[in-house]
C-alpha cells in the first residue's frame, strides 16, 4: 500500500446505537435500499450524533439485520451499508467495497480513459460520499458528516487501490458551514502544484479544476454520450447548450465539425471550454455564446440560425420534489426552442440530471412536443449512466439522453 500519511484531523470513532425499525423501513432495508427516513425508526437506544455506528436489529428475531451510518443532519437518518447481518466496519470491509467497484470501472480505464468515477455514493455502497479519478489525482466530495470518523480507515485504501498520487477533499455547501476542521479543496495526500488536472477522455484531453470545478472539478457522466456526438459530428454545424466545460462540444470539434457553438451562462466555463477545445486536434471554427440559454435560444431563432446537431444537456432543474413541476415546464420550453434551431435533417440530442424525474416522464415529454411540432421524426437511442455510475438502487438514477433524427 502507498503511504498514507494524510494531513487530516483525528475525528475518533463515535458511539453505537442500537435501532429498530418500522415494518416498512425493515422490508425495504431487507430488499437491499440504503436509506432509512427518520420516521422509519421505531425504537432508539439514546440520542445519536451523526457519524454514530447504527446497529440494526430485527423486529421479530431480534437478531442483527444489518449495520449502517446514523446522520442526525439529515432526514435520511441512517444510510445503510450492510444488511445481511452483523459486520465490522473495519479495513477488511472497505476494502472489499472500493476494490469491487474499481474492478468494475476496468472495461472503461481500457478506453483511452484516465478520467472516472471510482465511488457513486450509495450505489457503491458510500452513501454520501463519490471518488472522481483524474489521471492520478483522486478527489473525494463529502455530502454527510458520517464519513469523518471513517476517513482515516478509507482515504488510504483509495490512494491504494486506485494508484493515486494526490488526494483532495471536496466538501458540499452544508458541511462548509460547519465546523469539521476541513477546508473545501483541501489537499490532504501528496502535492498538488497546479489545480487544473489534465486527463484523458476517449483519447482527448481535458482539464478539471479540483480546487474550485463544480461537484469535482468537471462532469464525468456523460462521457459515453459526449463521444457518441464526436462520432455524428464530421462535417456538421454543432450547437451545444449548457456547454459547461466543452465536453460536447470538444468531442464535436475533434469528431471533424466544421463549426460547433457553445453556449453557457458563466464567462469561467466559456473560457474552459476553450482551453479544452484548444488542448485537442480540429480545424473547425468554435464559437462562444455567453448568456442564459433561453434566450440565446430565442436570439439564435430570430436570426435564422440552423444546426446540424443540437445538444441541450441543462443542470438539474429539480432538486426537490417541489419544483418537479417548474421542471417539467421549463424541459418543455426547451425542447420547442430546440426543434426550431435543428436542421431539417438534423438531430437533437436532449438530456436531463434531473433525479425526481423520472426517464418515462421526460422522454414521454420529448415525444409529445416533437409530435406537436408537426415535424417527422425517428427516436434514434436511448441512453442512461456510463459503467462508472453504476446504479443500485431506483433513486440512484438520474441521468438521461436521447436522440431523435428528424427526416
Amino acid at each position: 500500500m502507498a503511504d498514507t500519511a494524510l494531513s487530516i484531523p483525528a475525528f475518533g470513532i463515535r458511539q453505537t446505537l442500537a435501532i429498530k425499525l418500522s415494518k416498512n423501513a425493515q422490508r425495504i432495508v431487507k430488499q437491499g435500499h440504503p436509506w432509512v427516513f427518520s420516521n422509519g425508526i421505531a425504537k432508539i437506544n439514546k440520542e445519536g450524533n451523526t457519524g454514530d455506528l447504527a446497529v440494526l436489529f430485527d423486529a421479530l428475531t431480534n437478531k442483527v439485520m444489518g449495520v449502517g451510518l446514523y446522520d442526525a443532519d439529515s432526514p435520511i437518518r441512517i444510510k445503510v451499508l450492510y444488511n445481511m447481518g452483523p459486520v465490522k466496519l473495519d479495513t477488511t470491509f472497505f476494502e472489499q467495497k472500493i476494490k469491487v467497484a474499481y474492478q468494475l470501472r476496468q472495461p472503461l480505464l481500457k478506453k483511452q480513459t484516465n478520467g472516472y468515477r471510482l465511488l457513486f455514493g450509495e450505489n457503491d455502497g458510500f452513501p454520501g460520499l463519490i471518488c472522481d479519478c483524474y489521471d492520478t489525482v483522486a478527489v473525494v466530495k463529502l455530502y454527510s458528516g458520517i464519513w469523518l470518523p471513517y476517513l482515516e480507515l478509507i482515504l488510504p485504501l483509495i490512494i491504494s487501490i486506485s494508484k493515486s498520487k494526490t488526494l483532495v477533499i471536496r466538501l458540499s455547501r452544508n458541511l462548509q458551514k460547519t465546523n469539521i476542521k476541513l477546508v473545501d479543496g483541501q489537499v490532504v495526500y501528496g502535492e498538488l502544484p497546479n489545480p487544473n488536472i489534465q486527463f484523458t477522455e476517449h483519447g482527448l484531453l481535458f482539464n478539471a479544476n479540483v480546487i474550485e470545478g463544480h461537484k469535482t472539478g468537471y462532469f464525468l457522466d456523460h462521457r459515453h454520450n459526449r463521444l457518441r456526438v464526436g462520432k455524428m459530428a464530421k462535417g456538421k454545424t454543432v450547437l451545444d447548450v449548457f456547454s459547461y466545460a466543452g465536453g460536447f462540444s470538444v468531442h464535436a470539434l475533434a469528431g471533424g465539425a466544421k463549426e460547433v457553438t457553445s453556449v453557457d451562462i458563466s464567462e469561467q466555463a466559456l473560457q474552459l471550454a476553450n482551453q479544452n477545445a484548444q488542448l485537442n486536434p480540429s480545424n473547425g471554427k468554435h464559437i462562444r455564446v455567453k448568456g442564459d440559454a433561453f434566450d440565446v435560444l430565442h436570439s439564435l431563432i430570430e436570426e435564422g440560425k440552423r444546426y446540424d446537431i443540437v445538444v441541450i444537456d441543462p443542470p438539474s432543474f429539480a432538486k426537490q420534489q417541489i419544483e418537479v413541476k417548474r421542471a417539467l415546464h421549463s424541459y418543455k420550453k426547451l425542447v420547442n426552442l430546440a426543434i426550431k434551431v435543428t436542421a431539417q435533417t438534423g438531430t437533437l440530442v436532449m438530456a436531463s440530471c434531473s433525479s425526481r424525474i423520472s426517464a418515462e416522464s421526460f422522454f414521454d415529454l420529448i415525444n409529445k412536443e416533437l409530435g406537436a411540432s408537426g415535424r417527422k421524426f425517428n427516436l434514434v437511442e436511448q441512453s442512461f449512466h456510463d459503467i462508472d455510475h453504476p446504479i443500485s438502487f431506483t433513486e440512484g438514477a438520474y441521468l438521461k439522453c436521447a436522440y431523435y433524427k428528424f427526416k
